[in-house]
């Protein structure tokens, strides 16, 4: 198969869709890598190193587009992206489509086959291709609060963890997954007063043992939720519904209810996040004030440690990547229901039930397309 390599070109995203040690898994296996030249430069990866595993550079995007039968990317495709795909194409990326209309048409019209990251799943229930980058935005989540904490970038003057005789901040974290739990797992080692809400008890116990009392769990309820955020110092949106929109969890009354200088990080953004006061930001305007609260936004948080996070990124998708080469895409995907899930757009339909549901657009079975 050939497979292309794309710079990514949303801002301040520096990450890679394959590694130079990925690509070489694929050429030892007999397929073509076509990289636009320095896709890989932004996290050390020269163009060099890619030659060295086998790659073939070519020196614009579109080029990549023209030649390959499958696009790994790690964003969403861009619009002028979007108008490069052709028909019958597979693209391999996070796509967060739920609130995105407009990318969504985009990947329609254009006949392409998209997968996305975000809805693979596994055995166990998991989202083995979200997870290492929730890892990294549930981690990340509390430097960046903490800085946007500090006076000089508008916060309230709070330090995190306190110091004796000072009480610490007051970290309240929606959710209690992936995100949620990195997140907590931070702001307890930076000795702060952690809480984490959900609305499962199941969760709530699992984190209450892991954490052994240095947090506080509550079962999520509008009641508590507001109680918490509008005592909060710093509130992290990590609430997720697969495929589908976030919910809205904290509305703008709240925010009048919060401290002046507090900071909200809304680490659900990429699928339309969960305050009501939310729009998507980037890296390099990050942060924006309502009623006084500072908002942290950034659609592609992990973008920010870039080598870490691309490092990350392809232990999990290469596996996938590997299957789709060897198998070709119809005969990987029906051969494994869990890559099957990230299908969202199969030859100008939607074939996932969230994301339908979501864009009040009519939902295919992929089994029936398959048919076709």
């Amino acid at each position: 198969m050939i497979i292309g390599i794309p710079k990514e070109i949303k801002n301040h995203e520096y990450r890679v869709g394959l590694t130079p040690a990925s690509v070489r898994e694929l050429v030892c296996l007999g397929h073509q890598v076509f990289i636009e030249s320095e896709a890989g430069s932004g996290v050390g990866f020269s163009n060099e190193l890619y030659q060295e595993a086998g790659a073939i550079l070519v020196p614009t995007a579109a080029e990549v587009f023209a030649k390959a039968e499958l696009i790994v990317k790690v964003k969403e495709p861009q619009p002028q992206e979007c108008k490069m795909l052709r028909s019958d194409q597979v693209l391999f990326t996070y796509l967060h489509l739920a609130p995105d209309p407009e990318q969504a048409q985009g990947l329609i019209d254009s006949g392409c086959i998209a997968i996305a990251y975000e809805t693979v799943t596994d055995n166990r229930g998991g989202l083995p291709l979200l997870a290492p980058m929730s890892e990294v935005a549930g981690r990340m989540s509390i430097q960046v609060g903490a800085c946007m904490l500090e006076k000089g970038h508008g916060g309230a003057g709070v330090l995190l963890g306190g110091v004796a005789g000072v009480e610490p901040a007051k970290v309240v974290v929606l959710g209690g997954g992936v995100v949620g739990a990195n997140a907590a797992r931070i702001a307890v080692g930076m000795g702060a007063d952690v809480t984490v809400i959900d609305k499962n008890p199941h969760r709530l116990n699992e984190l209450d043992w892991q954490f052994a009392g240095r947090l506080k769990t509550v079962f999520s309820t509008a009641e508590r939720v507001e109680h918490l955020v509008t005592h909060a110092d710093l509130v992290v949106g990590a609430v997720l519904v697969v495929g589908a929109a976030a919910p809205r969890l904290v509305t703008r009354a709240m925010l009048q209810k919060m401290r002046p200088g507090s900071v909200l990080v809304d680490v659900a953004i990429d699928q339309g996040g969960c305050f009501e006061t939310s729009r998507p930001t980037t890296h390099a305007q990050p942060s924006y004030v309502v009623d006084g609260i500072i908002h942290y936004c950034v659609t592609n948080m992990p973008g920010a440690v870039a080598r870490t996070s691309t490092l990350a990124l392809n232990n999990a998708t290469l596996p996938f990547v590997l299957a789709l080469a060897q198998k070709g895409h119809q005969k990987a995907l029906q051969e494994d229901s869990h890559l099957l899930n990230g299908l969202n757009v199969y030859r100008g339909h939607i074939t996932h039930h969230a994301v339908a549901r979501a864009l009040n657009l009519a939902y295919q079975n992929p089994k029936e397309l398959f048919a076709h």
